[in-house]
């Protein structure tokens, strides 16, 4: 993975992986499962969906499929109406270029890439694990679409290490929506140097570093309110609320120094 970059080529994908292309002028990015022979499973907005009541809603169309003069022949609409959808590789990229989510990346790493969405602390299951829960949420959903709180990234991390956010009063897991919000939280919370300096570089660092403890404290490696569950489970479990009464618990499977909350 580069600095700059997590940009890769098609030839290096591999059955499991979390990849991205950007969408409405790299304001917000397309996020899913590569499962190998040029298809990927990923989280649309076809099904009901949470609006946030704002001009968001007009602006991150990142799960709209592109429209072609020519229908194509292995991404037949679905059916069902919960969102998750398996497209060719060409069809979920729809023009743009392909990027490679990395997980398991140093906090330096982490805090070195300033747009979020790219990659996280938290250490990602097997591939073969991975491809499971994807096809496995194909058939039975991934509840309702939320820009903030369950969107295409939040479908494609929890395929890729089986965590669900507890609270759901909370954001999720998308480092995407947390960058969103993080930047207009780091300006006002760094607006009331103005009545003690008028020095623009110190009012500047200090909403970098509002922006980037943000983007640190909210990735999913680190957060201690997330539960890892089954994916056969993860529905039932969702309806009847029974994430909320499970206790934490130590765990290994995140980047160092996180805690997580484990299915009993």
């Amino acid at each position: 993975m580069g600095l700059l970059s997590n940009r890769v080529t098609r030839e290096s994908l591999k059955a499991g992986d979390h990849i991205y292309s950007w969408r409405t002028a790299y304001i917000y990015a397309h996020h899913g499962i590569y499962i190998g022979d040029d298809k990927v499973i990923h989280f649309t907005r076809r099904g009901q969906e949470v609006g946030t009541g704002t001009v968001l809603d007009v602006l991150l169309l990142s799960s709209a499929p592109a429209r072609s003069q020519e229908i194509c022949p292995i991404c037949i609409p679905s059916q069902e109406d919960h969102g998750v959808v398996v497209s060719c590789l060409n069809c979920f990229l729809a023009g743009g270029v392909l990027y490679r989510f990395e997980y398991a990346v140093s906090p330096a790493l982490f805090l070195a890439k300033a747009r979020g969405g790219t990659c996280t602390l938290a250490v990602s299951d097997e591939d073969d694990v991975v491809v499971h829960r994807a096809l496995y949420l194909l058939e039975n959903g991934f509840r309702c679409y939320n820009v903030f709180k369950n969107n295409c990234e939040d479908f494609a991390i929890y395929c890729k290490t089986g965590l669900v956010v507890v609270d759901e009063r909370t954001i999720g897991q998308s480092g995407q929506a947390v960058s969103i919000i993080g930047g207009p939280l780091a300006a006002v919370l760094s607006t009331p140097l103005r009545l003690v300096t008028t020095n623009v570089y110190g009012m500047a660092a200090t909403a970098v570093g509002v922006y980037c403890a943000s983007r640190y404290a909210a990735d999913i490696g680190m957060r201690r309110d997330v539960v890892k569950i089954q994916v056969e489970e993860l529905t039932g479990r969702l309806a009847t609320g029974l994430l909320q009464v499970i206790e934490p618990q130590v765990s290994m499977n995140l980047a160092p120094q996180s805690t997580q909350i484990v299915s009993q």
